[in-house]
């Protein structure tokens, strides 16, 4: 099987607990730093899907970031060539915006734990199924997008609509976290508390986070896990 591009945008970002679940899958890992402007870019001729990462960026700060353009790029390279793909977060944004879909504020920013509420598309969905309506996932954004034309809506919010979708046989996005551990969370709470006063500006302390975690963390790491897994399978499938 090829590897499995993993592309990260942030220096930050650890991946929680994909590589582990991936490599439990049997899939070897190529990792690209795609905010590194020395890291050479692999074709997608060299890999059997591609999984992109969030980000604290907006997905139009192409100016500022350019390495912006150059994942939609390869995001819309894989959509029409069929290329396994699955984007969270900014890497669900980008899809979308590799689609010609307008990405803008959510009208609340999402921080924490939240229920996700599953369409009826994701019971039979190869990846999403694993997820129950009720299940809390993990958030941390303020941007949301609409519904790329053609899409298969597969889960909602009850405060930000859209939560995931799935766009033809190999391409899925998710807003939330499904990749998030205890440990990354950790990293993202004393990264963000030296910036700001979380509670003030995102409306959650830290406290009340690590307190949602501790309740929910758990399955919530066992079902991203076991999502990666299904990914890495499709992939491997694919690739034979």
């Amino acid at each position: 099987m090829k590897p499995l591009l993993l592309v990260k945008s942030d220096t930050i970002e650890t991946m929680g607990v994909a590589r582990r679940a991936l490599a439990d899958a049997g899939a070897d890992i190529l990792l690209l730093d795609a905010a590194d402007p020395d890291a050479a870019r692999p074709q997608l001729d060299d890999v059997a899907g591609v999984v992109m990462f969030g980000g604290t960026m907006n997905v139009d700060e192409v100016d500022t970031y350019p390495f912006l353009k150059e994942n939609r790029d390869l995001t819309r390279e894989a959509v029409q060539r069929g290329v396994p793909y699955l984007g969270i977060c900014l890497g669900a944004q980008i899809l979308a915006r590799a689609l010609d879909t307008r990405v803008a504020p959510a009208a609340v920013k999402e921080v924490g734990f939240e229920p996700l509420r599953p369409t009826a598309a994701a019971a039979s969905d190869p990846i999403l199924s694993v997820w129950s309506d009720g299940d809390m996932v993990f958030h941390w954004h303020e941007d949301t997008m609409d519904l790329p034309e053609g899409a298969e809506l597969l889960a909602s919010g009850d405060r930000v609509p859209l939560q995931a979708f799935r766009v033809g046989a190999a391409a899925w996005a998710t807003q939330f976290h499904l990749e998030i551990d205890a440990a990354e969370l950790e990293l993202w709470l004393d990264e963000a508390a030296e910036v700001m006063d979380l509670e003030a500006v995102w409306g959650k302390s830290p406290a009340r986070i690590r307190e949602e975690a501790e309740r929910h963390m758990p399955a919530h790491e066992a079902k991203g896990a076991e999502m990666f897994k299904r990914f890495a399978r499709i992939a491997r499938d694919g690739s034979r």
